[in-house]
């Protein structure tokens, strides 16, 4: 079963990450604070993950940057609220961004299905 690490401090973002991807049938974990990350990255094992970019103040960019060093073939999709990062030269780290929205479910399980046929293949 393919496993999703979501990295949120907003309790009600992660429940309802969470509720959606479980839905379509991933093996999902959560956490919320920086310092879980990498007992979840060594313990679970996640196939994808998803980073909320403002984490604790900017901690977000940190956690990308360490993640995609240590674990560089495992996908990073940014899920925020603000959609003028776009243009910064730091989300090319990721694999992709989605901006949280009414309709970001839908964009956040596509740009997941998409980033996970993509690395089996």
């Amino acid at each position: 079963m393919t496993n999703i690490l979501i990295i949120d401090d907003q309790p009600h973002l992660q429940e309802l990450f969470s509720e959606e991807l479980m839905d379509e049938g991933y093996e999902v974990t959560s956490v919320s604070d920086s310092k879980s990350v990498r007992g979840c990255l060594e313990n679970s094992r996640p196939d994808l993950v998803v980073l909320d970019l403002y984490l604790n103040g900017f901690e977000g960019w940190e956690l990308l940057h360490d993640i995609k060093n240590e674990y560089p073939n495992l996908p990073v999709l940014i899920v925020t609220a603000y959609d003028n990062y776009r243009d910064d030269p730091r989300v090319s780290e990721a694999d992709g961004y989605v901006v949280k929205c009414f309709s970001a479910i839908d964009s956040l399980k596509q740009k997941i299905m998409n980033l996970l046929a993509y690395n089996s293949s």
